[in-house]
């Protein structure tokens, strides 16, 4: 018996659906904010520590390479003939926490950190990474 083709496509829709969350973890696409623990310490020997949560930017961005325009090729003396435009997920704005350190005892320290409060794609920059 032959299906017709909206019916062969919504058969295959259907089978698809309901074996997606099935086989490896897929990552999500974009540029956003991923939470992890964070070891902080007072000084190299970690006379006072502690952990907290803190976020980063994770994630890709779209970019892209195109031929050059003439006056770009022309500029470089027909050696630039490739342009590309690079994209990184990066932090767009910072925040502040508070990190409470045991020093052993009853004695604590607090010290400020700084996480990821938002997260855009934004133009590379070496001098970022």
């Amino acid at each position: 018996m032959l299906m017709a083709a909206p019916q062969a496509l919504l058969l295959s829709l259907l089978v698809l659906a309901l074996t997606g969350g099935q086989g490896e973890q897929t990552t999500l696409p974009g540029c956003r904010l991923q939470t992890f623990n964070v070891t902080v310490r007072s000084d190299h020997q970690g006379t006072c520590q502690g952990t907290h949560q803190a976020q980063a930017c994770v994630g890709h961005c779209e970019s892209s390479a195109f031929p050059s325009r003439h006056s770009v090729l022309a500029a470089s003396g027909y050696r630039h003939n490739i342009t590309s435009v690079s994209r990184c997920c990066t932090i767009s704005s910072l925040r502040k926490v508070k990190v409470q350190l045991r020093c052993g005892g009853a004695r604590t320290e607090e010290l400020e950190i700084f996480t990821a409060r938002a997260c855009q794609c934004d133009m590379c920059r070496l001098s970022r990474y």
